[in-house]
């Protein structure tokens, strides 16, 4: 089997030509204007797409499901004849809002199995502002030993912020290359590693940039929970994706943005053991301050009353779904559709991690197309917003690299992810290429037509209510013509593991 790791290979800069000798009035990969919406980050398809919701793969914020999203709209924007205020106008003290926070508390407690020793806290400010929140909630002073598992982009924020509060040592899994990250250190290393004196350990479950995932929090066999420091865990990616070992992991804190699972941005969940109150430093801000907030039982100050009422219908969806067990086989499913369909593109797609490993995201899979060759790329991204799919490009702050990313959370179904697979297939099997190990690879000269009105969009109507009815056959255009540059093999794509039935939120 090819693999499909990229490795930028070198491919022909001769497309334009070929195609433009055959198809001069066609686009093509080399003519995609650099200015174009898509390549800037736009989610906006365009104006004559007539699809019925646009596909929003990004990598946060994002969709909430659709059923979630209808019952926000009917349960925190009331009519008006019901006499009834939204929980967006309530006062954060009043009885109406105790109630919705009261609920949204207990429901994630459900959920995620919580045990009683923790507190659930309602906070502002991100990841970003936990990032200092933790060090400062858990270091008197700036003395205060801390150790950071480095494993991607966002770890690596994370201790950088620490470093004003505290003093980290760091356990970094980053490659040789002195860039990448593909793994995480083992819970061998860390315990190996680790400052023993330290306040505690911190890790990040799901690096969303990276495209590496920690399935399962580490657990340290044959050693006393009590003598290792308690784990600190930033989940904002993938909280409520897979069950929590709260007491065999040692968790301490575990944080969420709102914004990739359970709701919507302005708003992070953060879930405190107890017996690490009262340590914060003097200088914490009262609104990052654990224990004040917990003392004025989660409002202390207004937070996003809206947003904690969203979070609480987000948790009655997903345990109308089945729970977290229904989660995480639906973005398994979802994930294995995706890496399935990499693997067996004969190297068309690729993915910085190797079929082998057990660190691949099931939250955001990260692909290049065509070895990252740069104009077959534009085209992808535009062709996909044309389509009505978007995000697979945002805007970051980081380099953009040869990676587009599928961002893969509970906003997005099992069939929209079908409709990105098919799309993928189609753009593959037109731009497919042979490779010959030590000869210059050809691509195909067969370019994708520009999106028309009439065929462009998606087509919801094609959608069965589960994967089981999704026919997932290699469907070719009816003018298709494969030509010598073309190279289709009938195992090229394979079907995935079915995710199961899904239910609309009572």
């Amino acid at each position: 089997m090819t693999s499909s790791t990229c490795s930028g290979g070198n491919f022909t800069s001769s497309l334009g030509t070929l195609v433009e000798q055959e198809n001069p009035a066609i686009m093509t990969a080399d003519k995609v204007d650099p200015n174009h919406p898509a390549l800037k980050g736009s989610l906006t398809p365009p104006s004559n797409c007539p699809s019925a919701k646009v596909l929003n793969f990004s990598p946060g914020p994002t969709n909430l499901p659709s059923a979630v999203e209808s019952t926000i709209l009917r349960r925190c924007f009331p009519d008006p004849s019901t006499k009834r205020l939204g929980s967006m106008a309530l006062s954060h003290r009043s009885p109406e809002f105790g109630a919705i926070l009261r609920n949204s508390i207990a429901l994630t407690r459900r959920v995620m199995d919580v045990p009683p020793e923790y507190e659930i806290l309602y906070t502002q400010g991100g990841g970003h502002g936990q990032f200092a929140a933790v060090p400062m909630n858990l270091c008197p002073d700036k003395d205060a030993k801390a150790t950071y598992i480095v494993s991607g982009t966002w770890s690596s924020r994370a201790v950088i912020e620490a470093e004003k509060y505290c003093t980290p040592t760091t356990i970094s899994s980053i490659n040789e290359d002195g860039s990448t990250f593909t793994t995480f250190p083992s819970a061998e290393r860390i315990l190996a590693e680790h400052d023993p004196d330290s306040k505690f350990i911190y890790m990040c479950s799901n690096e969303t940039v990276n495209g590496i995932e920690l399935h399962r929090l580490p657990v340290f066999d044959d050693v006393d929970n009590t003598t290792v420091p308690p784990l600190v865990v930033d989940a904002s990616s993938d909280f409520t994706s897979k069950p929590i070992s709260w007491r065999k992991s040692n968790v301490g804190i575990l944080f969420a943005c709102a914004s990739k699972n359970i709701g919507h941005p302005g708003i992070t969940m953060v879930i405190v053991r107890k017996d690490l109150l009262g340590q914060a430093n003097p200088f914490t801000p009262g609104f990052l301050n654990y224990e004040t907030n917990i003392l004025a039982e989660n409002v202390w100050n207004t937070i996003p009353t809206f947003n904690v009422d969203v979070i609480g219908i987000m948790m009655e969806w997903i345990l109308d779904q089945g729970g977290i067990e229904a989660m995480e086989e639906n973005s398994i499913a979802k994930a294995d559709l995706l890496y399935g369909l990499i693997e067996h593109s004969n190297g068309f797609y690729g993915t910085p991690l190797d079929q082998a490993s057990e660190y691949r995201s099931r939250m955001n899979v990260p692909f290049c197309v065509a070895g990252g060759d740069e104009e077959l790329t534009n085209l992808f991204v535009v062709e996909c917003w044309n389509r009505g799919i978007v995000g697979l490009r945002t805007v970051t702050p980081f380099k953009q690299g040869i990676y587009l990313r599928a961002s893969l959370y509970h906003g997005v179904s099992y069939e929209e992810t079908v409709v990105l697979a098919n799309f993928m297939k189609e753009f593959a099997a037109l731009h497919s290429i042979s490779k010959d190990v030590g000869e210059t690879t050809v691509v195909s000269t067969t370019t994708m037509k520009p999106a028309s009105p009439d065929s462009s969009c998606v087509d919801f109507a094609i959608f069965s209510t589960s994967p089981t009815g999704v026919d997932m056959a290699l469907t070719l255009p009816k003018n298709f013509k494969p030509n010598r540059y073309t190279k289709i093999s009938g195992g090229m794509f394979v079907p995935p593991s079915l995710a199961p039935e899904s239910t609309m939120l009572r």
